[in-house]
């Protein structure tokens, strides 16, 4: 179930961001200066608010919105 208007900080639009260029988790948690394990707790929990089950989706929906 997709929400409609979850809120987003700048924080996860970064995330979304390096995850729509294809690099690996592990390059998107040393550019962001988070573990591993944190990007992928802060993906998960972007994924959860905007109730979709895969982080390709969570960077469509904010694409389709013009966040990103």
């Amino acid at each position: 179930m997709l929400v409609e208007n979850p809120v987003l900080d700048e924080e996860d639009l970064r995330l979304l961001r390096l995850l729509a260029t294809g690099v690996p988790l592990e390059t998107v948690a040393r550019r962001s200066g988070m573990s591993e394990r944190t990007v992928r707790r802060r993906i998960r929990a972007i994924c959860d608010r905007l109730g979709v089950t895969a982080p390709i989706q969570a960077v469509v929906w904010a694409a389709r919105r013009g966040m990103l």
